[in-house]
């Protein structure tokens, strides 16, 4: 069974930094696009970052260029979302996602299929 667990999300003051985990149970990474995305109260689910899994391509939102960095550990089956200089309007609920399309470069959620329970990040002082 495909099941991506998020963990690392917690509270930050704004300028601070905060590392997301995604571990992918029960598959070869080496097969399976997986991208993060958020949903903050109110508004719509939308596309943070993605990095596809057989070329390593990534792709992120405009509004995380330059702040976010995904990258992945094949062997730890585990995918990651470094994110630096916080501000508060990147607070939300961040979900991966997995797809069985390893040359996939998406940050639209109808391409995966397969979705973790989410982490709560807030940036607040």
């Amino acid at each position: 069974q495909v099941q991506p667990v998020e963990s690392g999300g917690g509270l930050v003051q704004p300028g601070g930094s905060l590392r997301l985990s995604c571990t992918v149970s029960g598959v070869d990474l080496d097969y399976y696009t997986v991208a993060w995305f958020r949903q903050a109260p109110g508004k719509k689910r939308e596309g943070v970052s993605c990095m596809s899994a057989r070329d390593g391509w990534t792709s992120y939102a405009d509004s995380v260029k330059g702040r976010f960095t995904i990258s992945r550990d094949s062997a730890k089956k585990t995918v990651y979302l470094q994110m630096n200089s916080l501000k508060p309007e990147d607070t939300a609920t961040y979900y991966c996602a997995a797809a069985q399309h390893p040359e996939l470069l998406s940050l639209n959620s109808v391409d995966f299929h397969f979705w973790g329970q989410g982490t709560q990040v807030t940036v607040a002082s």
